[in-house]
């Protein structure tokens, strides 16, 4: 079936759109995965040499040390105290606890993310919430209302053929699944769903007003990791050739260099002790001093240190010699940049998995929430320990009579609805044999 005119011109705009990002995220993934190629200006490292290049990947320390402290720990519907079982059962259904993890590492490897969800024909019950490829969607976006028109995603490309295949159009009513045919798209199956909304939410990493494609995580920092790599491939050559001391002779000739039987020996043996131990009383034989190569240390240490200036991580990441702050708010001052950092993104995705976990109700229940938009809790963005988080609770509780209840306290540990009823069980269990434990003894005095 064809398509109309009108969605026909929405799919070839939003391709040309998406084209135009091609580049941008092929950079940027190629960092990511320290493969891109170092550029040289040709002086120091001729073309012959360039099997020393030795690659730093800062990029994905600046990536994944933000991306492991981005942990969602439960929803809450509008107007609601108790966090929602069936939201946490959604997320625990599309495995969410490791999925976010790969969503929230492209948004910011690539400045953009996106999650669809759709109704599941297998279990109608839990509608699907999939993690997609920023490569592969492109959105007309509703500066107004902040909220995507339509979307495009297109696949099916191979290695061979990099024109895809196959594309999706997404519309606030309608779903429609397209083939390319003879140079043409045509429409293969359409859901009408009368959603009233794109079932796609798309996260912006560093978001700026009025722009809509976001910018990498690792912006600021590759081309101190260039700089870096080029230290380092510096440091490969003049290690394999000025750190060791070299030889030189005068006086010698290529017949000095035999052995008893007047054959000629191998080079390296001439090299460590031919030159040493030879019988022409008018060779001299001596050796240059060798480089020092901590220009290249410092040089290196000092790209790691702006490294850490522009990324807000401490400058141990980055392999800088200091030792680890023993104290609780050492640590916290030392990574206080960071921490500010990832409590940035979680506002920022937690509005993004608010409007993800909306779409699911309305899948699954054919209404949406009522009141304001669904909430989200993350983890705590610091480092404590284990030791540190039950003094404060504790200290926090205070037997009953602080500021927090014995709930209260459950729920900052990050205790699901199960746990807690199995922790209730126990206490009532505990008390149910004090009260027999006391009878007992009343029962023995009297």
């Amino acid at each position: 079936m064809a398509l109309s005119v009108e969605e026909t011109n929405l799919v070839s705009s939003l391709a040309i759109q998406g084209s135009a990002n091609t580049q941008a995220d092929l950079k940027n993934d190629r960092y990511y995965e320290g493969s891109q190629r170092l550029e040289h200006i040709g002086l120091a490292v001729p073309p012959e040499l360039r099997r020393f290049e030795t690659l730093v990947n800062w990029s994905r320390t600046t990536v994944d040390s933000v991306a492991d402290r981005l942990a969602m720990r439960r929803f809450y519907l509008p107007g609601q105290e108790v966090a929602s079982a069936a939201l946490r059962e959604g997320w625990d259904y599309n495995n969410l606890d490791s999925e976010s993890v790969i969503h929230h590492q492209e948004a910011m490897i690539l400045g953009r993310g996106y999650v669809t969800v759709g109704t599941n024909e297998e279990d109608p019950e839990h509608p699907l919430i999939t993690v997609e490829s920023p490569r592969e969607i492109t959105v007309d976006v509703d500066k107004r209302h902040r909220r995507i028109n339509a979307a495009l995603r297109l696949y099916g490309q191979d290695e061979t053929d990099l024109t895809p295949k196959y594309a999706t159009l997404y519309r606030p009513n309608s779903t429609v699944w397209l083939e390319k045919n003879n140079g043409r798209w045509t429409d293969i199956s359409r859901d009408d769903h009368n959603l009233g909304r794109v079932p796609i939410v798309m996260f912006l990493n560093r978001r700026r007003i009025g722009r809509w494609n976001g910018v990498s995580e690792m912006t600021d920092v590759i081309p101190l990791v260039d700089a870096a790599a080029r230290s380092l491939t510096n440091l490969q050559i003049a290690a394999e050739t000025v750190s060791v001391p070299q030889k030189w002779v005068l006086g010698m000739t290529k017949g000095d260099f035999v052995d008893k039987e007047g054959n000629p020996i191998p080079q390296w043996q001439a090299y460590f002790g031919a030159i040493w131990a030879n019988g022409n009383k008018d060779a001299k034989v001596g050796q240059f001093d060798s480089a020092d190569l901590s220009n290249f240390h410092a040089t290196v240490n000092h790209y790691a240190q702006l490294a850490a200036s522009v990324t807000g991580l401490p400058t141990r990441y980055f392999g800088q010699n200091s030792v680890n702050p023993p104290a609780e708010g050492a640590i916290r001052a030392d990574e206080a940049r960071l921490i500010l950092n990832v409590e940035r993104k979680q506002a920022n995705f937690g509005d993004g998995w608010g409007w993800v976990m909306a779409l699911y109700e309305r899948f699954r229940t054919e209404k949406w929430p009522e009141g304001n938009r669904i909430k989200t809790d993350w983890y705590d963005a610091g480092t404590p320990t284990k030791a540190q988080t039950a003094d404060a609770l504790s200290k926090l509780y205070a037997n009953g009579n602080g500021v927090f209840s014995r709930e209260g306290v459950w729920d900052e540990m990050g205790w699901s609805e199960a746990r807690k009823e199995q922790e209730r069980g126990y206490f009532e269990r505990e008390s149910r044999m004090a009260i027999t434990s006391l009878e007992k003894d009343v029962s023995e005095a009297l």
